[in-house]
């Protein structure tokens, strides 16, 4: 008798915490992930490029879109991945980066998501996790524009750049410590 592997059930979520290099190191290693792409979301230009975004006026943040097995990786586990590398109490900042770009949110791609933020939101403030209030926008996902081609993998390709080790180095770091059984183990 065969046994067959359940079907895979790929779902997207798309999230904003601060610089996407970080979210995207982060996330790719996280088994059940089949892809991360950095990109922009949420403002009122079209086809935003980088400079475009460190300017801070086209509203969008930097953000990533995760594409993920459900079966593997579920949105509740991303959210809480999530949460616990960055900080989704600084409104407009995440360290010495500021500005509406790398403001704090979960665009929603359905209702379950949407609620899943929302239940997320609401334990972190109930359970004291984080000592001030958490200003994590929840909105619907709007058009996400890829980032351009330099910013792939860029933690990966480059470690030794100063803010990789300052800044991305440690929240991948943080992810080891906490969420071991949640990364893949194949490269």
């Amino acid at each position: 008798m065969m046994i067959s592997a359940p079907a895979v059930t790929l779902s997207q979520a798309t999230l904003a915490g601060g610089c996407f290099w970080c979210l995207e190191a982060v996330f790719t290693r996280l088994r059940g992930v089949h892809d991360v792409r950095s990109g922009y979301i949420g403002g009122h230009t079209q086809n935003p490029t980088y400079p475009d975004i460190c300017q801070g006026d086209t509203g969008h943040a930097e953000a990533v879109q995760i594409v993920f097995d459900a079966n593997i990786i579920d949105f509740s586990m991303l959210l809480e991945v999530f949460f616990a590398t960055h900080d989704p109490t600084t409104l407009n900042r995440q360290g010495h980066d500021v500005g509406s770009q790398y403001r704090s949110a979960v665009f929603y791609h359905d209702a379950r998501q949407r609620e899943a933020a929302h239940q997320a939101i609401a334990n972190l403030t109930e359970n004291g996790v984080w000592p001030d209030p958490v200003v994590t926008q929840v909105v619907e996902a709007g058009v996400f524009y890829p980032a351009e081609m330099t910013h792939y993998r860029y933690f990966d390709r480059h470690p030794q750049q100063p803010y990789c080790m300052a800044v991305v180095g440690p929240k991948v770091a943080k992810l080891q410590q906490y969420f071991i059984h949640a990364i893949r183990t194949e490269g």
